[in-house]
C-alpha cells in the first residue's frame, strides 16, 4: 500500500505560483552528523523535525546531569578530606 504524507495545515513546503517559487517558512535545511556518524543535509518541515531535535537535546541533558553528578562527587569527597585534615589539626 502507498503511503502518502501530507501537511496538516493544507500547504505544500514548496510549489510555484506566478512563476514563483513560494516556499513555506516552516521548511527548514538541517545539516550534520548523526550519533552514528552519518550526514545529514536535508530540508524537512520544522514540526517533522522537533521530535528529533528533542531527543537530540534530551541526550544532551542526559550528559550534562552525568558530569555535574560527577564533579558533585567530586567535590564531597575532597570536602570529606579537608574536613578530616581540620579534625586532625584540632587534635594534634
Amino acid at each position: 500500500m502507498e503511503t502518502v504524507m501530507t501537511c496538516p495545515l493544507g500547504s505544500q513546503c514548496e510549489e510555484i505560483k506566478d512563476n514563483k517559487l513560494h516556499i513555506c517558512n516552516w521548511y527548514i535545511k538541517i545539516a550534520g552528523t548523526t550519533p552514528q556518524g552519518e550526514q545529514v543535509d536535508e530540508h524537512r518541515c520544522s514540526m517533522a523535525w522537533l521530535p528529533l531535535l528533542q531527543l537530540e537535546t534530551s541526550q544532551g541533558m542526559r550528559g550534562v546531569a552525568s558530569a555535574v553528578e560527577s564533579t558533585r562527587n567530586v567535590q564531597d569527597e575532597r570536602q570529606k578530606q579537608a574536613i578530616e585534615s581540620i579534625k586532625a589539626i584540632g587534635n594534634g
